[in-house]
């Protein structure tokens, strides 16, 4: 029986998975958060335009600034006439206006507002052109190797082109590494300015997608309808890139494709040893042991494969002194079905170094007089 339920859950699977490659966008991409992991990719290193999008990178940047403590959610910004004069999407700054980063924050990641991404950019670097000199540089340091950025909005703009998979590597540090963005990203209704400004959030899935967390829409005549799309199920967030797509609502339903199809194909196991990691001896250092600890803790698995876990832990007897914090002591394989499945290694969690001729002696010294 347990034979038979395992066979049609396979086949389960693989539908599910041929299903999930019928998207009509042109380019698209499924990247699970903690692992990096990419679990479905079409056509995903074709540079488009990816409109609002770009605004992930913006967004990021005023993130990492706020929590590198040059940038405080309270501070005041004054919008510039450069600002003002964005047009497309926008809360209609008017020059001279002030608001919090707070309320910029919430403006640009609900409505998509041009002129508050420029307000940002300026008050972060005195120009749109010095925040884009900075969008390029952490695009570089990102790995996001088919991206060229013009402007901070997103904007049409001659060469200003990104693709899916980068799309998904700078989605993936925002919310990996900021969580507190989602106090934006899921709002679906609010206001500013006193509640003179309606606030309704362009992301359709926040309202209507179970455990969608964010991010960001972007659409013009040339990029026509771009996503990138987030959701968390069961400990597990998700981000489904969406570029190119015919319509706003064809976009959506593309994303959902993708996101279902990772949560009903994968799940993220949190990986324990089963037995507690003893300290190694530690040859001629200075400590007689030292405490071995996991590495990576999270692995990405196939539903199909996780109700039949092993764990198997193989460690060093003896290491020799110097010990540097994270060299490889030992490895932990997790398999399923006998298919190993990850070989994580458990490392130094501690620094260690090799005893000195002088400590040597001042040891022998102790345990002769000890001993007497």
């Amino acid at each position: 029986m347990k034979k038979i339920l395992a066979f049609f859950f396979a086949v389960l699977v693989l539908f599910t998975s041929a299903h999930a490659l019928d998207v009509d966008a042109p380019s698209a991409l499924l990247m699970e958060k903690e692992t990096g992991e990419v679990l479905f990719a079409k056509d995903e290193h074709a540079k488009l335009e990816p409109a609002s999008v770009t605004k992930v990178m913006t967004i990021l940047l005023a993130m990492e600034a706020i929590d590198s403590g040059q940038l405080r959610y309270e501070d005041t910004i004054t919008a510039s006439a450069h600002a003002c004069s964005m047009g497309g999407s926008q809360i209609w700054l008017k020059e001279g206006e002030q608001l919090t980063v707070d309320e910029m924050l919430k403006a640009v990641c609900v409505v998509s507002a041009n002129d508050c991404a420029v307000a940002l950019a300026e008050h972060l670097a005195g120009s749109e052109e010095a925040f884009v000199e900075r969008m390029n540089q952490r695009a570089k340091e990102l790995g996001m190797n088919d991206t060229t950025f013009k402007n901070a909005t997103g904007l049409p703009a001659e060469g200003h082109v990104t693709s899916a998979y980068d799309i998904a590597l700078m989605s993936r540090e925002l919310i990996l590494n900021h969580s507190d963005i989602r106090n934006y990203t899921t709002i679906w209704m609010d206001t500013l300015r006193n509640g003179a400004s309606q606030l309704v959030n362009t992301n359709k899935l926040i309202r209507f997608y179970e455990g969608a967390t964010g991010l960001k829409t972007g659409s013009t005549d040339a990029a026509k309808y771009c996503l990138s799309a987030t959701a968390e199920r069961n400990g597990m967030e998700l981000i489904a890139v969406i570029m190119k797509d015919g319509t706003s609502a064809q976009r959506f339903e593309d994303a959902k494709v993708l996101l279902n199809y990772g949560f009903s194909t994968y799940t993220l196991l949190n990986v324990t040893a089963d037995q507690v990691l003893a300290p190694i001896p530690v040859s001629l250092g200075t400590q007689a042991t030292v405490q071995p600890v996991l590495g990576e803790r999270s692995l990405l698995l196939e539903k199909a494969k996780a109700g039949d876990v092993t764990r198997e832990v193989t460690m060093a007897d003896c290491v020799d002194a110097p010990v540097s914090k994270g060299d490889q002591l030992g490895t932990l394989t997790v398999s399923s079905g006998g298919e190993v499945l990850a070989e994580i290694p458990i490392l130094s969690g501690e620094d260690i170094p090799r005893i000195t001729w002088g400590q040597m002696a001042l040891r022998l010294l102790r345990s002769a007089f000890f001993a007497a």
